[in-house]
């Protein structure tokens, strides 16, 4: 599972806004907004945690460490 600033982290590092993520996930902005105010791993729905992490590792991002006690990114820029 990844956490709400991993999340926060990987848009920064593609240069996308919330709004555009939440539309590339088919996700609610209000929805993805609110996990991102969450601290460590959101309450969420598993499923739609799953759609973000897939597209955010289908655009080159790699989730490193522990989510709740070292989360990290990486962005592989040679991907996709």
């Amino acid at each position: 599972m990844i956490s709400s600033s991993q999340i926060k982290a990987a848009r920064a590092l593609l240069g996308i806004s919330a709004t555009e993520l939440a539309e590339k996930c088919d996700v609610g902005q209000a929805t993805l907004k609110r996990y991102e105010l969450q601290e460590g791993i959101p309450k969420a729905n598993t499923k739609v945690l799953y759609k973000i992490q897939t597209y955010l590792e289908g655009c080159g991002i790699e989730f490193i460490g522990d989510p709740l006690k070292s989360p990290g990114v990486i962005l592989h820029k040679n991907a996709k």
